[in-house]
């Protein structure tokens, strides 16, 4: 069994420092959280990007400034998010491809999120998937919900996916599925064979649901984007605790921690373009 990736989401769209004082939003300050949270064994960075207010943004020019000093500071991978907020136009969130990342989240559906609505129509997200093959950026699908799955084989089979897929399973999401065990084992077994994935539980569900997972063979994503807490009543000190604790949780079970080497074997990645 290969060994764990252990993606970490340092920011999200929908905290602000109000919610926790450490919440990265500069570009400075996410790459920071991210150099610390390979530290302490992420591979992969998944990004959100905020202006100078503190709010999400899909500025050009903030998520080059942002990629290059998380480059500069550390080797882990960069995935950026396609997603931004749920108030950003489908052409704010289509021209964040055009910085040509490695590697970048893909919603299949779309659906109520919290208080909103995550807009996806079928057309935009052929139009992304479209581009992102056409890029050599790899997708990763999040599943907010078990339909998300064939939405997602619908797109294999017209030949805008190439297999092996790249699923992230978002569980606790107001208006996706629950986060329960039962919920990510009937998503795993709906998924085409030698497909990738991981578990990404929100709050309280984080790590256990992420100890799930482990177990099941699959990989974690944690961080303030997903997960405040360190524990019941105590906020993290920072992004790099929480992935921390979930490489203790992969030692207890026995799983071994993927360097950067082994998840762009496990994932498949192209390499860097220009």
């Amino acid at each position: 069994m290969s060994g764990v990736v252990i993606t970490v989401g340092p920011t999200g769209s929908l905290a602000t420092k109000a919610d926790h004082p450490r919440l990265p939003t500069t570009p400075e300050e996410i790459a920071a959280e991210a150099s610390a949270s390979y530290e302490a064994g992420a591979a992969v960075v998944s990004i959100h990007l905020r202006d100078r207010q503190g709010r999400p943004t899909a500025d050009l020019s903030i998520a080059r400034r942002t990629i290059d000093l998380i480059r500069d500071q550390s080797p882990v991978l960069v995935q950026v998010s396609s997603g931004v907020a749920v108030d950003a136009t489908f052409e704010e969130r289509a021209q964040l491809l055009e910085l040509r990342s490695r590697m970048m989240t893909l919603s299949p559906c779309s659906m109520t999120f919290n208080q909103g609505e995550f807009r996806n129509p079928p057309d935009f997200v052929r139009r992304l998937a479209w581009r992102m093959r056409e890029l050599g950026i790899k997708p990763e699908l999040e599943i907010y919900d078990t339909g998300h799955v064939d939405a997602a084989i619908r797109l294999l089979d017209e030949e805008l996916l190439t297999p092996p897929l790249q699923f992230g399973i978002v569980m606790g999401v107001r208006g996706g599925m629950t986060a329960t065990p039962a919920n990510l084992i009937h998503t795993v077994r709906s998924l085409p064979e030698g497909s990738i994935w991981q578990a990404i539980a929100i709050g309280k569900a984080n790590f256990p649901l992420g100890a799930v997972a482990i177990t099941l063979g699959g990989n974690v994503r944690t961080g303030l984007e997903d997960n405040l807490y360190i524990r019941r009543g105590e906020l993290a000190h920072g992004n790099a605790q929480l992935v921390s604790r979930v490489k203790e949780i992969c030692e207890a079970l026995n799983r071994s921690v993927a360097t950067v080497t082994e998840t762009e074997r496990i994932l498949g990645l192209g390499a860097v373009m220009a």
